[in-house]
């Protein structure tokens, strides 16, 4: 099913509490290295996105799919994200690799986003990297809702506040795209924001059925 498009979208790069110039974030992802077709859909929207004054376009290299957070650097013990990391690798030895499907994008408020299809593998694994962390700091420390939760790879961050129409018009002029992703890992990163874009180091590397 079509996700509708916002109507006005909003400056995304506000500072959301605790962040600033120099701030690090423990975070798990599904990061897209490696997947070429993944790479080709976003390369084609690209040309068109590129265009727009009010997107920041992500490169291929920063694409990924948002799963959850731990928190600040300053504020996790080293020994605590190691933990974590260890009981997650436990938990998602037991999960099947799987497959995505990734369509036609949408506008959001703050991105141009495209939903992803099947969701419940996706929900399966986050579900398992929450149960990891609560194996280390209980279900009570668990950070960020469990819901809402909607599984997505974003092309663009929204860079201006204004109307959605002229992004829902560029969209509308697309070329239905679609890619197919093979999913077998999921990644402990160290994510940063000091230059307007999304950028991280890897921290761990958690391999499913294995």
């Amino acid at each position: 099913m079509a996700v509708p498009h916002a109507t006005t979208i909003r400056n995304h790069w506000y500072w959301r509490p605790g962040w600033g110039i120099g701030s690090r974030f423990y975070t798990w992802h599904i990061t897209f290295d490696g997947q070429p077709e993944v790479e080709h859909l976003a390369d084609r929207y690209r040309s068109l996105l590129s265009q727009q004054p009010s997107l920041d376009v992500i490169p291929n290299q920063w694409l990924h799919l948002t799963m959850q957070g731990i928190g600040f650097v300053q504020d996790v013990a080293t020994d605590d994200a190691d933990a974590i990391v260890a009981a997650a690798r436990a938990r998602c030895a037991q999960l099947t690799p799987f497959n995505l499907t990734i369509g036609a994008p949408h506008v959001d408020p703050e991105s141009i986003q495209i939903a992803v299809d099947p969701i419940e593998p996706v929900r399966q694994l986050r579900n398992a990297i929450r149960a990891a962390i609560a194996d280390v700091w209980g279900h009570d420390r668990v950070p960020e809702p469990a819901e809402p939760y909607n599984p997505h790879l974003s092309l663009a961050y929204t860079n201006t506040d204004g109307p959605a129409a002229p992004l829902v018009e560029v969209l509308s002029s697309a070329s239905d795209l679609s890619a197919n992703a093979e999913i077998d890992s999921c990644q402990l990163i160290v994510l940063n924001r000091d230059q307007g874009m999304y950028v991280w180091e890897p921290y761990a590397t958690v391999m499913l059925g294995s």
